[in-house]
């Protein structure tokens, strides 16, 4: 699934590299085949749609598995250089060594001639001396002493290239400039900085984005924390609303304003104004957020954006009713209704469910609590009144119900309390008697009554 601190690395990418004529490239790094299927790329791709990266504004997919080669000669090219040298050490002879297992690797094979061979990791010569300076956009110059750097491991045992020699290669090979990322990628820059050097190119513009933390300043964990972009697509956030929120984990627009055009965040955003202390994903916020981008669709676009859990399309669990319950216009009735009162698109099936179920789905606990002593024979009074109306319209209804109240001493909100659970089968939801307007006369008649039959 695809991380949302990795989509908002990917926005910030895509955006700067439109700000600076250059050319977003999506390269999926495919070396660890157990980590890697074909489904889980598309997957990748169709988040990165959602969001509004489409595939005609980015170079690739490229995969590094294809590059395996021009690995291997790298690592070929640094062993005959000198820079790199071979080593059968196991952890356990290091640490055997060492006396501790956290001391990393001694350089016990810098000087002993080793050949290639099966079990042969291949490392890098670190040098001994001096700093690895990293020119960061966002962090200044972050310096690490050479000394501290253990000769590094960048070839396994069987020959294939590690990560961070393969990421090197594949930035070299396709002429990667930039390279925007989250910080915890910034302990691995000092020696791929070493290895640009060690292989003669001059090393890209480096801008390490903050780490993404949850409420506890956590670092968001799958194991932990909801944080799949596609978990919050089928949960019903708008992909304005999503994309709006992550740019601002670390950023801001001028002004006092976080919610703004996306014309405007592609003009302002600069990584240079990136602030480099941890970024809370807060996802009530974000709520709040989907909420505010909700309200704004017009009727029309909010009607189509809800019809994947109307209809139970895509990846969307079905609703509750059958397709031919499912009534278009009596929906367009009450999407105005639903529009103000939902933050996030899912909840649409349970404010609406009981204009396209034969009966409503009673919730017990809302049933115990409001119908109690006299519930009965305001129904009764309820039925009688509304059998009546000549015109079955809210404001008829409304009035109508006021007079059953006023009878008995109750105002409206009491009143009306036993007709929306028997009606609705909730004590919450959309406005009552518009509700009643758009599910009609008889079955609204029918509902009451058998409420009405079961308080016997």
């Amino acid at each position: 699934m695809f991380h949302v601190g990795g989509a908002r690395s990917a926005l910030q990418n895509w955006i700067y590299a439109k700000q600076q004529g250059g050319v977003f490239v999506l390269r999926i790094e495919d070396t660890d085949a157990a980590r890697n299927k074909p489904e889980w790329t598309e997957g990748i791709l169709s988040a990165l749609d959602w969001i509004g990266i489409s595939r005609d504004s980015y170079e690739g997919p490229h995969f590094q598995s294809e590059n395996a080669g021009e690995h291997r000669a790298a690592a070929a090219r640094l062993y005959e250089s000198g820079r790199a040298y071979y080593c059968d050490c196991t952890r356990e002879d290091v640490q055997a060594r060492t006396g501790s297992q956290y001391q990393g690797y001694d350089g016990y094979h810098r000087d002993r001639g080793l050949g290639p061979g099966p079990g042969h990791a291949l490392r890098f010569r670190t040098p001994d001396e001096g700093a690895t300076v990293v020119v960061d956009l966002i962090r200044g110059e972050p310096t690490f002493e050479n000394k501290l750097i253990e000769d590094f491991v960048i070839a396994r045992g069987d020959g294939s290239p590690v990560f961070l020699l393969a990421n090197v290669v594949d930035d070299m090979t396709m002429g990667i400039t930039h390279v925007i990322r989250a910080e915890e990628h910034l302990p691995n820059t000092p020696k791929q900085q070493l290895l640009w050097d060690a292989l003669g190119v001059k090393p890209p513009i480096w801008a390490h984005v903050p780490v993404v933390v949850n409420e506890k300043r956590q670092k968001l964990s799958k194991r932990r924390d909801k944080v799949a972009l596609e978990a919050y697509r089928e949960e019903g956030y708008l992909p304005g609303a999503m994309r709006n929120y992550l740019m601002l984990l670390g950023w801001a627009p001028s002004g006092d304003r976080e919610i703004v055009p996306w014309s405007v965040i592609e003009e302002e955003f600069r990584l240079e104004e990136v602030n480099p202390s941890p970024a809370f994903f807060d996802e009530k916020k974000l709520r709040a957020f989907n909420g505010d981008y909700i309200r704004a669709l017009p009727v029309a676009e909010f009607i189509d954006a809800c019809q994947p859990w109307l209809t139970g399309t895509g990846t969307i669990a079905p609703p509750p009713w059958q397709p031919e319950e499912f009534d278009a216009d009596a929906f367009a009735a009450v999407a105005p209704l639903v529009q103000t009162r939902i933050t996030v698109l899912s909840e649409i099936v349970p404010n609406v469910d009981f204009l396209f179920l034969a009966s409503p789905l009673i919730d017990e606990a809302a049933w115990a609590k409001t119908m109690k002593d006299g519930s009965a024979e305001l129904l009764d009074d309820a039925v009688a009144a509304f059998e009546a109306l000549e015109s079955w319209d809210a404001e008829s209804l409304k009035s109508t119900l006021e007079a059953v109240g006023a009878e008995r001493g109750l105002k409206l909100g009491k009143t009306q309390a036993p007709v929306r659970v028997a009606v609705t089968g909730r004590t919450v939801g959309l406005p009552l008697f518009e509700s009643l307007e758009v599910l009609g006369r008889e079955r609204t008649l029918t509902r009451m009554r058998a409420a009405r039959l079961r308080l016997v």
